[in-house]
């Protein structure tokens, strides 16, 4: 597996468990999680850099999400698919990985840590944010 795909999962995991811990940074929660897992440099940094775009535009992320996800509350959407939507926008911002890239790597991380429902769930959010921004 690529450095990138697992960095992609560690910033998922890190993601999930600031979700999870309601009310601490995610900066803190990323590297507890990534030191717990002796994450290797490489991974975090890319991780890192997913993460640090979503602390920064993350009011932003959200108000994308719920522009796409109209007949779902962001509070409603299961705390893996939010994380892995999270961290989806957050690559599609920063504009350097091509958008169906980003879709199916999303795709597959929702189906490793959620489901095949998730993963149905996640492509089609993602396929419809990106045709919105203009990126398909």
């Amino acid at each position: 597996m690529r450095i990138e795909s697992r960095a992609r999962s560690r910033a998922l995991q890190a993601l999930y468990a600031w979700d999870m811990r309601d009310g601490i940074a995610l900066d803190r929660v990323a590297q507890q999680v990534w030191d717990d897992l002796a994450v290797s440099k490489e991974e975090q940094d890319f991780a890192g850099f997913l993460v640090r775009i979503v602390i920064a535009r993350g009011g932003e992320i959200d108000a994308s999400l719920s522009a796409v996800t109209t007949n779902w509350r962001l509070s409603r959407i299961g705390a893996i698919e939010r994380s892995v939507l999270r961290l989806a926008i957050a690559e599609l911002l920063q504009g350097t990985t091509p958008p169906r890239v980003v879709i199916k790597e999303s795709v597959r991380l929702a189906e490793r840590y959620g489901s095949e429902q998730s993963a149905r769930f996640v492509n089609g959010v993602l396929d419809a944010y990106a045709r919105q921004q203009g990126m398909l």
